[in-house]
């Protein structure tokens, strides 16, 4: 009469019939209120009307397993279980649920009015993970109710290996729980779950992906080569993935069929070039564990270089491993290969270099390293002029005697030029430019004069002045 929504009156003569134990009426009551949600697949567990319903069925259930003990079974009970019995239920869990008319009831409410999420759950929640495998896959449901309602419960509850174990047995090749347990390692990357994402991987034979994954836990808060030098077991465990993937792939090569769609593909030759890297990332390991352990090593940065990182990052290896041997030739060999290897510029690379040795105040190591530099073979012509130039953007800070051993270290009298400009050294620039051709030395006389009137320089000025 007061137009009221009855939902409410119905709900709470079904929860009577319930707890009277009058299962048949009770589905009868519920039947005029509980409503199928609209999207099966929505992460949550369906209205709060059939949660109340489980709940109660969960909390009350009785101990009675029917199979054995008949003489204790109520009419009500066996009734109940009869007709559950007779719903096309998709699977069946072994033990106390398949006997248990209380537990059936929860599944015929969980069928009818529960999401898949929820029925996943009260699976899972009933040690039956195996029928929680089956639901997710007969329904197809997204991977969020996977990772939702299976894989969270099983690795909080330190059951993973069992779930590894169940989805191998119900898919050997794995193929069917690719999209789910691709999902799983994203979601464990996001929360930074990185041994449990490198078990993971290990299980799904996903090879590349966990070299990936031991990268990172070589590298990862790593404050220094000797830390990095006891982390070297990771660098070999790396090795090894793709080796095995190396082999993996040659095998699936003559068979026609596409193996390992969900694991992550890399072609031979960029397998091999990673191997490569590792390798040289070992001994350039093993090379700076023992220069910080002879006590040789200078350089501190926030960033602890390796040869995982970017272009810059591996040009930052090249220089650490040059600097911080006992002298320039030692660590030269390493990172000449390091330069070769990645293809990095090598003039910005020992540039970095002399511009680090100025800062050290170390100006003989500079002519060193141009001695390793032209002694490589594959210098070009003004690859060592340009690395003194390039480090004379401090030259106020070079003693005038080292500056000047520098600056008659070049090739070209050109460059030499440039460098005495470069340090205000007019003088010096011009008894080079008077020493060429005529042509040229008037060009370079003249400049000279311009730069001596601009700076105030009156002798150099008058100089130039009387030779042209």
């Amino acid at each position: 009469k007061s137009g009221l929504d009855p939902g409410g009156a119905w709900h709470a003569w079904g929860m009577a019939c319930l707890k009277a134990g009058n299962l048949s009426s009770a589905r009868e009551k519920f039947n005029r209120c509980l409503k199928p949600p609209m999207d099966l697949n929505q992460l949550n567990h369906g209205s709060r009307l059939v949660q109340d319903v489980i709940q109660y069925l969960e909390a009350t259930v009785k101990p009675i397993l029917i199979a054995d003990d008949d003489y204790f079974a109520t009419l009500r009970e066996l009734e109940a279980t009869l007709r559950t019995k007779s719903l096309s239920l998709e699977m069946m869990c072994e033990g106390k649920i398949q006997h248990n008319s209380y537990y059936q009831e929860c599944l015929f409410y969980l069928h009818s009015y529960g999401t898949n999420l929820a029925i996943i759950s009260f699976y899972m929640r009933h040690d039956c993970m195996r029928e929680a495998l089956l639901h997710l896959l007969n329904k197809e449901s997204p991977s969020e109710v996977f990772i939702e309602g299976i894989f969270i419960p099983s690795y909080e509850s330190g059951k993973l290996h069992m779930l590894e174990n169940l989805l191998e047995t119900i898919d050997p090749g794995l193929e069917s729980w690719g999209v789910y347990l691709i999902a799983a390692c994203k979601y464990l990357q996001r929360k930074n779950y990185y041994h449990i994402l490198y078990e993971l991987q290990q299980f799904m034979k996903d090879h590349v992906r966990a070299a990936m994954t031991c990268i990172r836990f070589f590298t990862h808060g790593a404050k220094s080569y000797t830390e990095l030098g006891g982390k070297q077991t990771w660098l070999l465990k790396i090795k090894d993935h793709l080796k095995v993937y190396l082999q993996e792939v040659s095998r699936s090569a003559g068979r026609k069929k596409i193996a390992f769609t969900f694991r992550k593909k890399m072609s031979a030759t960029d397998v091999s070039r990673h191997i490569n890297t590792v390798d040289l990332q070992m001994e350039v390991t093993k090379f700076l564990h023992q220069c910080e352990s002879s006590g040789t090593s200078q350089m501190t940065g926030s960033c602890l270089p390796t040869l995982f990182g970017n272009n810059n990052m591996k040009m930052d290896v090249a220089c650490k491993v040059i600097l911080e041997g006992k002298n320039i030739e030692e660590g030269f060999g390493i990172a000449f290969r390091v330069i070769q290897d990645f293809q990095l510029e090598a003039t910005e690379v020992y540039s970095k270099v002399a511009k680090q040795l100025v800062k050290q105040q170390k100006y003989s190591e500079i002519r060193q390293l141009l001695k390793c530099v032209n002694e490589s073979g594959v210098a070009a012509k003004n690859d060592g002029d340009n690395i003194i130039l390039n480090c004379l953007d401090e030259f106020k800070n070079i003693p005038a005697e080292d500056l000047d051993n520098l600056i008659q270290d070049m090739d070209s009298d050109e460059n030499k030029i440039q460098a005495y400009v470069m340090c205000n050294k007019l003088r010096s620039a011009y008894l080079v430019s008077v020493r060429q051709d005529k042509a040229r030395a008037v060009q370079l006389v003249q400049h000279v004069r311009q730069l001596a009137e601009s700076s105030g320089d009156d002798v150099v000025k008058a100089i130039c002045a009387q030779w042209l």
